[in-house]
């Protein structure tokens, strides 16, 4: 499940507005082109050998033993383990007799998805006054990943920290078309450092043509590698050790800096896995779908809430091994069951930790027409049912959905105890589904201390917890998907209305920490050009002044809106 409060075809979506907001909301349109620049993935890699690691185990035990092994790499989108995980699901599939859904009569959904940055040709950086060859690359600087890839001659104005980190509107003379430098350390102990993103989105509205972020002596540079923020307005380096004293001492007089970054963004093919249990309806009205996500959070980094354990492998044996032990398993289930009338999907989702990014691409290209999907049940952490609890979230989007959850558990061989959220918005990919108006369920088996942590293995998951869930969740889609004729859900009115939907009473989104509200639901998939809307909360100040799901967001107030990043620091 991912914890964001973080350039697809777009045939099936709504129409995207930009949008400013001001004190009245005023808007127009705006047609989006993203490129997609590709990099070839790695030429070759051998997936572990199942059996090798599943032995006599079988079951969702089996599923979660495999994708969450140390080998597996923790599943991070568009990496090698991934392709592993992606691999196995299709192959379990293929065993199960299901017809392949994706792209090209394969069980793939490919597309490009950036994973991060790197340095170009041409990287310079020199003062004047100092070696006319200027600073090593790599050595005594680098360009952030979020740098603009530009050559700025200006002069150095040195801010202090407390300054940067706010950079009111008394800098704006100082500042305007010059280098602006900062210390990027701490200025005492119980003070966070700057960030050199904000400080320099900030820099750049102001009119200042590049950010100097100078490091201590022995702290390392700023990584390219995992960088995937857009590219902003102005150039953005950092400088270390010896040469940050250099650019210090030219900064205080006043001299001229000779800054030329060039960062590339790094593509990678990622890939949501899909297969159909085709119905017996010839005409194949409807379909159900169930979906599950299948990466996870990698070395660590962004989103690991383990201190220090950047580079070591999450395997997120519960987030998501688990929801996707289930997924196949109640394929298995279905497929050797009594046919059904309609067609169920499965698909395994990926890049749901970086902000719902396999499923937000299925709903812009989806792979079966929406309109005919009936409902959504997505499985997300539900390897550790305890005290036999289980939550499911969604209940209201449908007026059958609460008599269909009892029905089914009590047709279960051990009936879970079912605590029910009415709310379809949500941090996993379920919300993709319910911003288009379809009916949905999201199964959760809480959190717990390993939530996010190198800890999260696949010995701690509780492998018969999850079978009652398997249970459960066959037995839904049993109750909804008739073995003859139509299914019959009725959408509560106001699901998926783009004017917002009925959430919780406080009108909340995916917690932030922030007391501003807004209101909306971002889609967190969309690298740059504004921050689009995924929906928004009934009652909520974005739906009363008109903001609708598809919007764009290109101006807060005085701030340019370039990204979610911008418009958390507006807010």
């Amino acid at each position: 499940m991912t914890r964001v409060p973080t350039t697809r075809a777009c045939p099936a979506g709504p129409a995207r507005r930009r949008v400013t907001i001001l004190t009245h909301a005023a808007f127009t349109l705006l047609v989006i082109i993203n490129p997609v620049a590709a990099v070839a993935q790695e030429a070759s890699w051998s997936c572990p050998d199942p059996p090798s690691l599943v032995g006599d185990l079988e079951g969702e035990l089996a599923h979660v033993r495999y994708l969450a092994d140390d080998l597996l790499e923790g599943r991070a989108v568009a990496t090698r383990g991934e392709r592993c995980a992606g691999d196995y699901i299709a192959a379990r599939f293929r065993a199960l007799g299901l017809r392949p859904a994706g792209e090209g009569d394969g069980y793939f959904q490919a597309w490009m998805v950036r994973t991060g940055s790197a340095a170009g040709d041409g990287n310079s950086f020199s003062v004047a006054g100092g070696d006319p060859a200027g600073f090593t690359l790599g050595d005594d600087w680098v360009p952030y990943g979020f740098s603009a890839s530009a050559r700025v001659v200006a002069r150095m104005t040195m801010v202090p920290v407390e300054a940067g980190a706010q950079l009111g509107d008394a800098w704006h003379a100082e500042i305007a078309g010059g280098a602006m430098v900062i210390e990027g350390t701490a200025p005492h102990p119980h003070a966070a450092a700057p960030d050199a993103h904000r400080v320099a989105s900030r820099a750049a509205a102001m009119g200042a043509a590049a950010l100097i972020v100078l490091l201590g002596d022995s702290g390392p540079l700023p990584s390219l590698e995992a960088e995937r923020r857009a590219a902003l307005a102005i150039p953005v380096i950092a400088v270390r050790g010896a040469a940050a004293e250099r650019v210090r001492a030219a900064a205080a007089s006043g001299a001229m800096a000779n800054i030329a970054p060039a960062v590339e963004p790094v593509r990678r093919e990622a890939r949501n896995v899909a297969a159909i249990l085709p119905g017996t309806d010839p005409q194949g009205h409807q379909i159900l779908v169930i979906g599950a996500h299948y990466d996870h959070l990698g070395l660590g980094g962004a989103g690991s809430l383990s201190p220090n354990a950047v580079g070591e492998v999450h395997n997120g044996a519960d987030d998501n091994a688990s929801g996707t032990a289930v997924l196949l398993e109640v394929a298995r289930q279905l497929a050797g069951g009594p046919p059904l009338a309609q067609a169920i999907l499965f698909i395994a989702f990926t890049g749901e930790e970086r902000g719902l990014w396999g499923s937000a691409h299925y709903v812009e290209s989806p792979l079966l027409p929406l309109e005919g999907t009936v409902a959504m049940l997505n499985l997300d952490m539900v390897g550790r049912v305890s005290d036999d609890l289980l939550t499911v979230f969604g209940t209201g989007t449908a007026e059958e959905w609460t008599d269909v959850l009892e029905r089914a558990n009590g047709r279960t061989r051990a009936p879970l105890d079912l605590r029910f959220n009415s709310d379809g918005f949500g941090a996993s990919d379920h919300s993709s589904f319910y911003a288009r108006g379809i009916p949905v369920l999201h199964f959760f088996s809480n959190t717990h201390a390993e939530y996010h942590r190198v800890e999260d293995d696949w010995e701690l998951v509780n492998a018969e917890g999850m079978g009652r869930v398997t249970d459960l969740v066959a037995a839904v889609v049993r109750e909804v998907v008739p073995g003859s004729g139509l299914a019959s859900l009725t959408p509560v009115e106001g699901t998926g209305n783009p004017h917002g939907v009925q959430g919780p009473t406080d009108g909340s989104t995916v917690r932030s920490g922030f007391r501003v509200r807004l209101g909306t639901i971002p889609d967190y998939s969309r690298e740059s050009g504004g921050m689009a809307i995924t929906g928004v909360r009934e009652g909520s100040p974005a739906a009363k002044a008109g903001i609708k799901g598809g919007d764009i967001i290109v101006k807060f107030g005085p701030h340019d809106i370039e990204d979610v990043y911008g418009y958390m620091y507006a807010l």
